[in-house]
């Protein structure tokens, strides 16, 4: 049994115009909100082992945030694969994660994350199914344990959603 845990980047900054997409950062609410997403982490017994981050500025932020409401800090990646990625190259990232690593992050980006998660997971809460179906907000947080021994081991379906969390269950304002 494996724990994957895969938190799309908080709330990020469109007042800039000219800016790549790829630099733009976190917004006030975002970053108010990725830490509110750590401590819940935190005080839930959400650690992850390792963590696979995407290069973006908001997404490298966002994991900044949320590490320091950690009680253990991971070992971290940072991967271009990650980045606005479908879910065949999230997946591909996830399979060579390292194996010691039972609890994985994954800090990325829509609509690849929401996609992974649905093709993940076969079981769980009808209720926060349905609300994964529907939205992945910024600042999510939906906790997937995976009926695998290893990571290379990861396919469509093998996946029970433990927890869908959002800033806005929480007490931060999302979108």
């Amino acid at each position: 049994m494996r724990r994957l845990m895969l938190l799309r980047h908080a709330k990020s900054d469109w007042s800039l115009s000219g800016r790549a997409d790829h630099e733009r950062e976190l917004a006030p609410r975002g970053r108010a909100a990725a830490p509110l997403i750590g401590r819940y982490m935190a005080e839930h017994g959400m650690q992850p082992d390792h963590a696979i981050v995407s290069t973006a500025t908001r997404t490298r932020e966002t994991w900044q945030l949320v590490a320091d409401m950690l009680p253990r800090k991971p070992s971290v990646e940072f991967e271009d694969r990650i980045y606005e990625a479908s879910p065949r190259h999230i997946l591909t990232a996830i399979a060579d994660a390292p194996a010691a690593a039972r609890s994985l992050l994954v800090v990325g980006h829509n609509p690849g994350l929401q996609d992974t998660a649905n093709l993940l997971v076969e079981t769980g809460n009808k209720r926060m199914l349905g609300k994964l179906a529907e939205k992945f907000p910024t600042g999510a947080l939906a906790v997937i344990d995976l009926d695998i021994a290893d990571w290379a081991d990861i396919r469509p379906g093998c996946g029970r959603l433990e927890s869908f969390i959002t800033p806005r269950a929480i007490g931060a304002a999302s979108d």
